[in-house]
């Protein structure tokens, strides 16, 4: 465990018992939310590379445009 982390839990401790655990539950659900994402880019990592060889495709033919951030 890092030091920071230690400092952390050792105010926490001198927290109420009723802050503790809204506390921990949003480290709970960030860890779980940042679990849920580290899942989809692994599920995603074949479309995602698909895509991007064919934008490389469409620019190196000359099909692609120079995105214009006034057009948007």
């Amino acid at each position: 465990m890092t030091e920071l982390l230690e400092s952390a839990i050792a105010r926490l401790k001198a927290l109420p018992e009723n802050e503790q655990n809204a506390i921990a539950t949003i480290i709970m659900e960030e860890l779980e939310d940042e679990t849920k994402w580290d899942e989809a880019f692994s599920r995603s990592k074949d479309g995602l590379a698909k895509l991007a060889a064919e934008a490389m495709a469409e620019y190196h033919a000359g099909k692609a445009i120079e995105l214009d951030p006034e057009t948007l």
